[in-house]
């Protein structure tokens, strides 16, 4: 069955974010063969190369709104320019990343277009028949919901980062695309951005990372956060922390990991003096492949790790960074 797909190319500091090429990624495999795969790239000039990658990783058509208005993000611009491309292409579907911004603009178009809305998908499953089922977590990964949507309404989905296969560019003499310039109204603003405050986890989004090296209560200080920040550093990953180390002031919320902070997918989670509340868990359960330290054997995070350490972290950590450093210095 073909389809019209369209996904919002979410930029940030003017750089493709890596979700946007996920969501492209499960765009070509909804449109199928026959269907077609719309882009929206908003900016305030310099998306030439985002455009150019988009268009060698699958998409059809790639509308640019270049305007000053997008300079820094505001959910009421952001989202005309998404509501003039819904209007203009109809598209059966509108796939976003399940970032601040995506969960902030999907419900917004969904109830201005009528269209269903089902937010932090981790799979796609496409039947023979067509049929297309949207398949997220809940309880923490204890349960999940798999949706599907009546044909005839469009729906409207947002994807969590890390978890569906980002699209790859495309052999260079098959490939065909156009770029069209995107025409919106810039609406009256409630709300304008007075600055930028942005906090990363060494410089790495966290939400994105492929490898996090996180910290509880167990790592009892703002100090006990530096064997892990060496790990981090060692592995190209990123830092979190559970609510219980920020809570205790050990590290900024900006890393806080789970059900009040954020939602990560890594490859690797690395999980350093964390009991295992449901609340965290549900933040972190399903990374593909998880390691727990902690002293306590009976520590509920054992449960879920793939690799359970009963042990000190500050023993076992340093172990795995100078163990790291080594191999990379013999090879």
């Amino acid at each position: 069955m073909s389809r019209t797909v369209l996904i919002y190319a979410e930029r940030r500091d003017g750089v493709l974010r890596r979700v946007a090429l996920e969501a492209l990624g499960a765009a070509r495999r909804l449109a199928g063969n026959d269907g077609a795969v719309h882009a929206i790239v908003a900016c305030s000039g310099g998306a030439a190369d985002d455009v150019d990658a988009l268009l060698a990783r699958g998409a059809d058509v790639v509308h640019v709104a270049d305007n000053p208005a997008l300079q820094s993000y505001t959910p009421e611009v952001y989202a005309a320019v998404l509501g003039a491309a819904m209007t203009a292409i109809r598209p059966d579907a509108l796939l976003l990343g399940h970032t601040a911004a995506g969960r902030e603009l999907a419900p917004r178009l969904a109830a201005a277009h009528g269209a269903g809305h089902i937010a932090d998908v981790t799979e796609i499953e496409l039947s023979g028949d067509g049929t297309v089922a949207f398949v997220r977590p809940l309880y923490a990964g204890k349960a999940f919901e798999r949706r599907s949507f009546e044909p005839g309404h469009p729906w409207i989905v947002t994807v969590r980062p890390n978890n569906l296969p980002p699209a790859e560019p495309l052999d260079a003499g098959g490939r065909s695309g156009t770029v069209t310039e995107l025409a919106f109204s810039v609406p009256p603003l409630v709300t304008a951005v007075r600055g930028v405050v942005r906090r990363t986890a060494g410089g790495i989004d966290l939400a994105e990372a492929d490898i996090v090296v996180s910290g509880g209560r167990g790592v009892r200080s703002a100090a006990g956060f530096e064997p892990l920040q060496a790990l981090a550093a060692a592995l190209g990953g990123a830092v979190g922390a559970s609510r219980a180390a920020c809570d205790a002031g050990y590290c900024d919320y900006a890393l806080q990991i789970g059900q009040t902070g954020k939602v990560v997918t890594p490859q690797l989670y690395i999980a350093c003096g964390i009991s295992g509340a449901i609340q965290h868990l549900a933040g972190m359960s399903q990374s593909r492949t998880i390691v727990a330290i902690n002293k306590d054997p009976d520590a509920p995070i054992f449960s879920i790790a793939d690799y359970s350490i009963v042990g000190d972290l500050f023993e076992v950590v340093p172990l795995f960074t100078a163990e790291i450093h080594r191999t990379r210095s013999a090879g």
